[in-house]
């Protein structure tokens, strides 16, 4: 079973740098404890203030800490004097000179950190962890986030057996190492237990280091393809609607031509050589048809070049025609009419 990695600590010097920016030969050990310490003090200081991150570099006797914030008014305080406080506090800590600087987040909905510590804070309100993280998506992809995953474990909603609930939107790839991945974890104290919060925020992709410098100048940075002769800024090609329209278009039918279609329309005015026939010119000429059939008891077949037999009447005989006959055949119809 495949388990994941820290998403900050698998891109670091890839596209991530250390939070703590310090070097040294003998004393290792110690420093980094200290620097846990100073990080553990600062958040609980400033539980209420919206820390995202803290950023430490040493000098020989001078430490500087950078503290990111959603909040910075809570933290400068009134005329600098909660700065000022918590710099003394430091120092008693450390035993060295400390430098503060505040730098505000100014989108505190793409910060990861920032997002877990908001859902924490519901759940501990008895806030519905359902409707506290589709919020949270919700902020996160309207703010500009390419894809959000948050996961909550424990006893959610006071249930008897713990288990985990994960909302996921838009795209999260973990193992993309120049996708700009940011993760944190929260911790939830409620009456039934403690809930442990996970969040993923997907910022984007962060490119090459000659792209990065190029957009800091404000020049566009080309590079062509060798293969295509493209550059890498190019656009692709938009299709024309009626490329779009014979693709979605079933085989075997085709669409009529401009032209095809003009000369339809000149055909149907009249005048034209193939003016499409109506229903009525069709039943014309299948009457045609059935009266140029011959009639029963026409012998002449147009296959055969013989000339056409004369049907004999019924009064008629067989043999040569006979006048008298007829004469008496005249007279006994005229006597009936009488």
């Amino acid at each position: 079973m495949g388990q994941k990695t820290h998403p900050y600590g698998l891109r670091l010097g890839v596209i991530k740098s250390w939070k703590s920016r310090w070097f040294t030969t003998k004393n290792f050990a110690e420093l980094l404890h200290e620097d846990i310490l100073i990080r553990r003090y600062t958040n609980k200081r400033l539980e209420h203030a919206g820390i995202a991150d803290i950023q430490i570099l040493r000098a020989p006797k001078k430490v500087t800490i950078d503290i990111h914030t959603a909040r910075p008014g809570i933290v400068i305080g009134r005329k600098g004097a909660e700065v000022d406080k918590l710099k003394e506090e430091l120092q008693l800590l450390t035993g060295k000179e400390i430098l503060l600087n505040i730098i505000e987040v100014k989108k505190p909905e793409l910060n990861a950190t920032l997002v877990a510590q908001s859902i924490a804070r519901q759940l501990e309100g008895r806030v519905s962890f359902r409707r506290a993280m589709k919020k949270s998506v919700a902020a996160s992809m309207k703010s500009g986030a390419e894809g959000i995953k948050i996961m909550c474990s424990g006893r959610l909603g006071g249930a008897e057996i713990a288990r985990s609930e994960k909302y996921h939107q838009g795209r999260v790839p973990l193992h993309t190492l120049r996708a700009d991945i940011d993760y944190a974890t929260a911790t939830a104290h409620t009456t039934y237990g403690t809930i442990g919060v996970k969040v993923w925020i997907c910022k984007g992709e962060i490119l090459e280091k000659e792209k990065v410098e190029a957009k800091l100048l404000g020049e566009t940075f080309v590079e062509k393809d060798e293969r295509k002769g493209k550059t890498a800024d190019s656009k692709p090609r938009r299709r024309r609607a009626s490329q779009v329209e014979r693709r979605r278009r079933p085989e075997g039918i085709r669409k009529p031509s401009a032209k095809a279609l003009d000369k339809s329309k000149k055909n149907q005015k009249g005048g034209g050589r193939f003016r499409p026939r109506t229903g009525f010119e069709e039943k014309a000429e299948t009457d045609k048809v059935k009266r140029s059939k011959p009639v029963k008891g026409q012998a002449e077949s147009r296959s055969s070049g013989k000339p056409k037999m004369k049907m004999r009447s019924k009064t008629q005989k067989s043999g040569p025609t006979n006048d008298k006959n007829l004469e008496k055949h005249q007279s006994s119809s005229e006597s009936e009419n009488k």
